[in-house]
């Protein structure tokens, strides 16, 4: 499989680690497991098709799955890591005509590539950061170095030490957080991990805080400042954002972002859009 150079892949198109369901043959319908809960309507296993996946790869009920009892698949993306094995991993074979060999590869190949391209989606986030460009280069080449692992073989793919290469790039994102949040006025709170579930946290001043993987579930943010905030793995389904300010927050993705609840009023990174289902203000 050719590779992209490392100048190439710095200048990738962002959209290109969304998912693109039109380029995709469904394998998130398919590939992964879901257990009955106030997510999903009904229990799956890995593998098992939904069965409000269509023949066409789309999904039956793609326009009332909040009301339909799936609200996890609306929040759900996959980073861009559908198509690419769709249409490169595996040339744009169907895993429905393919021997079951294959068949199995693939979905043991997804979710690989997924964790793969969210970590592109960290590294390309950092790399338009200007406070981290002491590490720029460095953030470059494990870009490349990223996205040369995604484009290698579906058996070279299941042999991969995943957590070995998530955590060497995550020595790298911690470096860069540290070097986004320094330039923040005043004293920057450390919530890494935290327990925040339920909290209230209204009009809170969070700005330039470290947030990694802390459970903000059902948190109230109403009004909170998280102005340059590191967001990354942060739990903040059926957080409360209305009206809070997250101008400059980082590592925040949008499958984050959709889990949440927010306003008109919740000011909000570019590297992200406002979810259609939060309310449109007074």
């Amino acid at each position: 499989m050719r590779e992209r150079t490392a100048d190439q892949v710095d200048q990738a198109d962002q959209a290109e680690l969304r998912g693109d369901c039109e380029r995709c043959f469904g394998l998130c319908c398919v590939a992964l497991p879901f257990a009955r809960s106030a997510d999903f309507a009904l229990d799956k296993d890995a593998g098992e098709p939904c069965p409000n996946l269509r023949t066409d790869h789309r999904c039956g009920i793609h326009a009332g799955l909040r009301q339909r009892g799936f609200s996890g698949c609306t929040v759900y993306d996959c980073f861009g890591a559908g198509q690419k094995v769709s249409q490169v991993t595996f040339g744009g074979q169907d895993w429905r005509t393919g021997p079951p060999e294959r068949t199995r590869r693939v979905f043991e190949v997804f979710p690989i590539v997924r964790q793969l391209h969210e970590l592109l989606w960290y590294l390309t986030e950092a790399l338009a950061l200007p406070a981290a460009r002491p590490v720029h280069a460095e953030l470059r080449r494990a870009l490349s170095d990223t996205e040369r692992l995604t484009r290698q073989t579906p058996d070279e793919l299941a042999a991969l030490d995943v957590p070995a290469h998530r955590q060497r790039v995550n020595a790298l994102l911690l470096r860069t957080s540290e070097l986004a949040r320094a330039g923040t006025r005043g004293r920057k709170k450390n919530r890494r991990g935290a327990d925040l579930m339920g909290a209230r946290l209204r009009g809170a001043d969070l700005a330039g805080a470290d947030l990694r993987g802390a459970y903000l579930i059902a948190a109230d943010l109403t009004g909170a400042d998280l102005r340059g905030a590191d967001l990354i793995g942060a739990d903040l389904r059926d957080a409360d954002l209305t009206d809070a300010d997250l101008t400059g927050a980082f590592f925040l993705t949008q499958p984050q972002l959709t889990a949440a609840r927010g306003s008109a009023g919740t000011r909000l990174p570019e590297s992200v859009t406002r979810p259609a289902h939060w309310t449109a203000g007074p």
